[in-house]
């Protein structure tokens, strides 16, 4: 045997120690745990045999407790790069089996390097997020290492997708890099989020709480708004991070990526002639109306389960990526409140950065009122829908289905805001106000004065319905650029998306603008 094959042998063996991660026994606890390890989640990620690791060979150089005869391998984290459905993504995945996944100095010198490749090369950087938190003994350099990913969240939002999946613990400090990205995955009953635990809440404040319902999935998909999917498993949550790249260009430099189209461009759905109840404060399911827009009735949602009075969601048109912001009539009537405008408006900038045209359907009667959402800062929170939609500048579409009234009108994308194209049903109300809170401070003189104040109110309801409760006088101003049918809808809007695909439009120079946050 040669040196060269000598070599080898010595290569061969270093690699297979480090590729038993934690051993057996921490392994096997993992599958008993129905929890994949780190490989295998990065190996199901990735197009088969296509993963590239990077860095295997990194070890950590603490001294400090007698750490330098730990040996960690890999130092607890996974890094490398492969291809998503032929396109090239970056990602890292924490290995809890070697020393808890604990975050020091080269681990994170690891997760940089590939960040900033992903970065020098326009690809998505997905993180898997799997770990007992800063690695104690290294003190300020595992704090050190922190900082550093925060920064490189900083400088890639807006550039490349940045995901994040919570596949296990992830406390203090490491909670805040996932919240910097742009979608964050969690597993339901595996996986947590929190700054500071139950222990700790415990014992400053007294408070009783476990682990899962201070930061479970389900807490932070409906309560916090702070994740924007709760997933079955490992597998499902890998799964549907592959379907959010199938919608995603791999940069801000990229258009998204064009689907063969299944389902014919023309197609029209004439149940959306009847969709819309005879009584105005009836509800209806505007998932229904997506469904039927859009190809093959296929829709990917984010948040399904926060601020449920709005929906936002991937889908496509004629094979053409595109992002929903719906208003909900089925949950608070499609008012818009503080949770909704966070939500609508942090999706209507993801999709403004990465060239992602944006379909509004407005069915809103207004703001939700109360002193609640006053005291909470509805102004501050609203203000942010008129800021984004304002600042964005791909092709804007919007479809009124119903009511749209006052502020809110002016809130879901109106041609005020820049909607590029404009159409409403035949059953639009576009009005400041609906017409019983009209009548009633309009000619509240009238009525109060009249002999029969009650068919007095019905005639001035009936009155401003017919003048303002409708799509017209919007339409005579231009504000709305066709009225259409409603089984029209899908062939309309597609033939409008493709007009506008190679929409160009600036904003004034400035460094950046100032977000009412």
């Amino acid at each position: 045997m040669g040196v060269t094959a000598d070599k080898i042998q010595e290569l061969k063996a270093k690699e297979q120690k480090i590729l038993e991660m934690g051993g057996e026994k921490a392994l096997t606890k993992r599958r008993e745990d129905g929890k994949l390890n780190a490989r295998e989640r990065l190996n199901l990620l990735f197009d088969k045999g296509s993963f590239r690791e990077v860095d295997m060979f990194v070890t950590h150089r603490c001294t400090n407790f007698d750490m330098q005869d730990k040996q960690i391998p890999a130092d607890g984290v996974i890094t490398g790069h492969g291809k998503v459905d032929g396109r090239v993504v970056f990602a890292y995945a924490q290995d809890f089996t070697a020393r808890a996944g604990s975050l020091g100095e080269m681990q994170a010198k690891k997760i940089c390097k590939v960040m900033d490749m992903a970065l020098k090369t326009g690809s998505p950087i997905i993180g898997m997020n799997d770990s007992g938190g800063a690695r104690i003994q290294e003190g300020i350099d595992a704090l050190s290492g922190y900082g550093e990913i925060f920064f490189r969240n900083s400088a890639a939002s807006g550039v490349i997708p940045q995901i994040s999946a919570i596949m296990g613990p992830t406390a203090g400090g490491a909670v805040y890099s996932p919240a910097m990205t742009d979608f964050i995955f969690m597993v339901k009953e595996s996986s947590y989020m929190f700054i500071t635990g139950p222990n700790v809440i415990k014992a400053v404040t007294g408070e009783e709480i476990s682990f899962e319902d201070l930061g479970g999935a389900m807490t932070h998909n409906e309560k916090s708004g702070v994740a924007q999917f709760a997933c079955e498993s490992d597998e499902d949550c890998i799964e549907n991070i592959r379907t959010l790249l199938s919608y995603l260009p791999s940069n801000n430099m990229e258009d998204p990526p064009m689907a063969l189209p299944t389902d014919d461009p023309n197609r029209m759905d004439a149940s959306l002639d009847t969709i819309i109840p005879d009584n105005p404060n009836r509800s209806y399911d505007i998932k229904k109306v997506i469904t039927s827009i859009v190809d093959d009735g296929v829709y990917f949602e984010p948040h399904q389960y926060f601020a449920k009075n709005i929906v936002i969601c991937f889908a496509r048109l004629n094979g053409r990526t595109i992002g929903i912001i719906a208003n909900q009539p089925n949950n608070l009537a499609g008012c818009l409140d503080i949770n909704a405008s966070d939500k609508a408006t942090r999706f209507i900038r993801f999709c403004d950065a990465f060239n992602i045209p944006m379909l509004t359907i407005a069915d809103v009667p207004g703001y939700l009122p109360g002193s609640d959402q006053e005291w909470g800062g509805i102004i501050r929170h609203g203000a942010k829908l008129l800021w984004c939609y304002s600042e964005a500048t791909v092709p804007k579409l919007l479809l009124i289905t119903r009511k749209d009234y006052g502020g809110s009108y002016i809130a879901m994308c109106s041609r005020h805001l820049g909607a590029d194209m404009a159409f409403a049903w035949p059953t639009a109300q576009i009005a400041v106000m609906g017409a019983e809170g009209a009548a009633n401070i309009i000619h509240a003189r009238e009525i109060k004065g009249a002999n029969d104040p009650v068919a007095m109110r019905k005639e001035k309801i009936d009155q401003y319905n017919e003048q303002f409760s409708n799509p017209y006088c919007a339409a005579a101003r231009g504000y709305v650029d066709a009225v259409i049918v409603p089984s029209e809808t899908r062939p309309r809007l597609i033939d409008a998306l493709e007009a506008m695909a190679c929409k160009r439009e600036m904003r004034p120079a400035k460094k950046h603008g100032n977000i009412p946050v």
